[in-house]
């Protein structure tokens, strides 16, 4: 097994997910990271050590089993991160006019997919004792008018995950609200709306690598609440 780490990002191509691939590079990673649309995708990597690009659906299976393959060649998985995700229809609707089709798209995307993808890569994550991270939100837990799909989809994700954990005790498994922030998301569900006052992804990114390198106790947690580890450029 190589010495290098391996992460797999899903939806690297902005937001969260893109800073979360640049960090990694940073760190000397090697990491595989996808996005629905392929040029948007080789636009936001471009350039970045270590970094392999799989256009694809998270839904669609035979780019799931593209993106097993991809951990196979590099022969371990260190770090698996869930951050592809969907609103649903937008702008974000009131749960009684939630349609049959509005409620699969968001479940496969937000759910099924993470699900799914972790059963595949399971043994890898636990042979390199590795981590399971998801991106959460607030709406997993609080109730806001026109989030009540998407929150309940999260607070699925949340349960999906911790499951993992509870089922395998070598796992490193975390749901993470990483809080409101200045992404292309965050201003689907405002739109017309000045969000410039939230913080850039960028900004939760050192507490995040926190949870990679320190590997507490599985759970759910809030960016918030976790600590800057002492030494934030460190590799690993």
């Amino acid at each position: 097994m190589s010495d290098i780490k391996v992460a797999l990002v899903t939806g690297g191509s902005s937001g969260l997910g893109n800073e979360l691939v640049r960090a990694l590079s940073a760190d000397g990673w090697q990491v595989i990271t996808d996005a629905r649309h392929g040029d948007e995708l080789a636009d936001a990597t471009h350039g970045l050590a270590g970094v392999e690009t799989l256009p694809g659906d998270v839904t669609d299976p035979e780019h799931k089993d593209a993106l097993v393959a991809a951990v196979t060649r590099h022969g371990r998985l260190d770090l698996l991160v869930h951050n592809a995700s969907t609103l649903g229809p937008t702008p974000l609707p009131a749960l009684a006019t939630v349609t049959v089709a509005d409620l699969k798209d968001v479940w496969r995307t937000n759910i099924g997919a993470p699900l799914v993808l972790t059963g595949a890569l399971l043994p890898d994550l636990l042979a390199s004792d590795g981590v399971l991270l998801s991106i959460s939100s607030d709406a997993a837990i609080e109730h806001y008018e026109g989030w009540g799909l998407y929150g309940a989809s999260k607070a699925g994700l949340d349960h999906v995950t911790l499951t993992f954990a509870a089922e395998n005790p070598g796992l490193h498994a975390y749901a993470v609200d990483p809080g409101d922030m200045r992404t292309p998301m965050h201003q689907a569900a405002f739109p017309g709306e000045d969000i410039s006052d939230r913080p850039e992804p960028a900004a939760v990114i050192p507490r995040l690598r926190g949870l990679w390198q320190q590997k507490p106790a599985s759970g759910r947690y809030r960016v918030a609440d976790l600590p800057v580890p002492e030494t934030t450029g460190a590799r690993g």
